[in-house]
């Protein structure tokens, strides 16, 4: 059994919350940089050429990549020989976050309630917290900062068994072309298949932990995932809804057991400010 007390954690998350917010992830960075290589529409490459240079500013200034510093998501990867000391973990994450954002110079964008006390917490708390027991005595923490353009393009359905792969390409490319320029294009589009309704989304959440080019180990899934990225790309929305081949940077698919007779299918958008940062305790 390993002690890890929750100062420690606060303070690991206030730094990630801030890192997250200003540097883009090398994978991330490498992959825009290869789009504007490959792609063709001068009005895209234009495009991607402010996206680049926006993330140089960001890096250089410290300063947020995006005005939108998002909702606070916090994957914890929990060791089961891990015992938490010094005070409740749930409070432990959301100090980490408070200090991160009023220290780091970020927007606080959560309301305390959906209706009639709509108003701002002041600190961008509570943050979403993901939770999973894990064997080993560590702590991984992963702070996602995620914005409401791209967070508001989420979708989920149950299909039909009987719609298999191809219902579950028309369902997520209705779901790219409604969204059109609102989730911030080049995307990283996130898709859970399986589980139940409320674990489908979470599965398409976590499926955009994993870093740009890296493949579900399933190679029935690694299919799926280049069909995808292929169909979602010749659609044309391109760069900011300016047309163009990149409409994403990839497709990241993760799956689930599920009931005999459902499908459920959960899409969760990234925009290209795909912002993300972990340590491990």
């Amino acid at each position: 059994m390993r002690d890890i007390d929750t100062s420690e954690i606060t303070e690991t998350i206030a730094r990630l919350c801030q890192e997250a917010n200003y540097y883009l992830p090398d994978d991330v960075l490498g992959a825009l940089k290869n789009a504007r290589q490959e792609e063709e529409s001068p009005r895209a490459q234009q495009v991607l050429d402010i996206i680049l240079h926006n993330s140089e500013i960001a890096q250089g200034k410290q300063i947020a990549l995006c005005q939108d510093t998002g909702t606070t998501v916090v994957f914890l990867d929990l060791g089961q020989d891990v015992h938490i000391v010094g005070g409740e973990l749930t409070d432990a994450v959301a100090d980490g976050v408070r200090q991160g954002y009023r220290f780091g110079f970020l927007r606080n964008s959560i309301v305390r309630q959906p209706f009639s006390k709509r108003v701002n917490t002041g600190d961008n708390t509570p943050p979403i917290m993901h939770t999973e027991i894990v064997p080993g005595e560590n702590l991984k923490i992963t702070v996602m900062p995620k914005g409401g353009g791209c967070e508001n393009m989420s979708r989920m359905a149950i299909l039909r068994p009987a719609d298999g792969k191809q219902g579950v390409i028309d369902f997520a490319l209705r779901t790219i072309e409604e969204s059109g320029g609102n989730p911030c294009p080049p995307l990283i589009v996130g898709v859970g298949i399986g589980g139940s309704a409320e674990y489908v989304m979470y599965l398409a959440k976590k499926s955009l932990l994993r870093k740009v080019g890296e493949h579900n180990p399933d190679p029935e899934v690694a299919e799926l995932e280049e069909a995808l990225l292929e169909e979602v790309n010749a659609t044309g929305i391109g760069p900011q809804a300016w047309g163009g081949r990149t409409t994403a940077l990839a497709v990241n698919v993760e799956t689930y057991p599920t009931h005999i007779t459902s499908l459920p299918v959960g899409i969760n958008l990234q925009c290209h400010s795909a912002r993300l940062k972990s340590a491990v305790l």
